[in-house]
């Protein structure tokens, strides 16, 4: 029988308590890495997340840290790394989201969430990356979106903070090329999570008949691609994007 691919490593998968970010989590865990992560407001839920981690035998701790502060990002990883020791995989995961119409987005909420998806990945990755260019090895997986490709009405701030993950995630593909840091992204379509409850149905419903496959997608169809950029089978991908979304972008 052969070891699970991820036996020894330890990940940090950010906004891990709950939908795409808890599926990466525990799907990492399955195949044996110990598991950091954290949670904004959802005690409740990262304790549970926390004790499936546990179960599956692997070392989990969790915390609360609100991504978009980079104090508050630099302990985190402190944390993590204390509570694990050296981080192997970083999923730069938190996610936060609300449909507006573009004239009616505040500069408060256009910094929110430009803090979360931006800031947040950008300066959790700072914090993680030092380290894994000292030992000469890492694996930075960024979760962006399908609409970093193609946009939306009603999501611009949205949208454009994950084009700003896609461009990122190649920039620093670029500049740590050779170092054995790989760096991706993984670009899902609309997922069935906790994230579509505050989009309008209209929205919903314009989403769906855009997608050839005529459905949304599922957590569990979406945390494999995570695991193959985080496993050794992931060693040639470096500035990729892999984009599972049903057909609504073809790339």
């Amino acid at each position: 029988m052969h070891a699970p691919k991820l036996e020894g490593r330890n990940a940090i998968v950010t906004g891990g308590s709950r939908g795409i970010g808890r599926g990466i989590a525990l799907l990492l865990a399955e195949h044996g890495a110990n598991i950091a992560f954290n949670h904004y407001r959802d005690g409740e839920k990262a304790a549970q997340t926390l004790g499936e981690i546990e179960a599956l035998g692997r070392k989990a701790y969790q915390a609360e840290c609100d991504v978009s502060s980079v104090p508050g990002v630099r302990q985190f990883y402190a944390d993590a790394k204390a509570a694990l020791g050296a981080i192997d995989v970083l999923v730069n995961n938190a996610g936060h989201n609300v449909t507006s119409k573009f004239e009616d987005i505040t500069e408060e909420d256009f910094d929110r969430m430009h803090g979360v998806h931006v800031k947040g990945t950008f300066f959790m990755t700072q914090a993680a990356y030092p380290d894994m260019l000292t030992r000469g090895e890492g694996r930075i997986i960024n979760i962006t979106s399908q609409l970093a490709y193609k946009g939306a009405g009603l999501l611009t701030h949205y949208a454009s903070a994950k084009g700003a993950n896609m461009t990122f995630t190649r920039s620093l593909a670029l500049e740590c090329g050779g170092t054995g840091v790989l760096v991706n992204a993984v670009a899902p379509g609309v997922t069935n999570t906790d994230l579509l409850t505050p989009l309008a149905q209209e929205l919903l419903d314009n989403l769906r008949a855009t997608i050839p496959l005529g459905r949304f997608a599922e957590v569990d169809e979406i945390a494999p691609a995570a695991l193959l950029l985080a496993a050794p089978e992931g060693s040639f991908f470096h500035g990729t994007c892999i984009s599972p979304n049903g057909g609504e972008v073809m790339l």
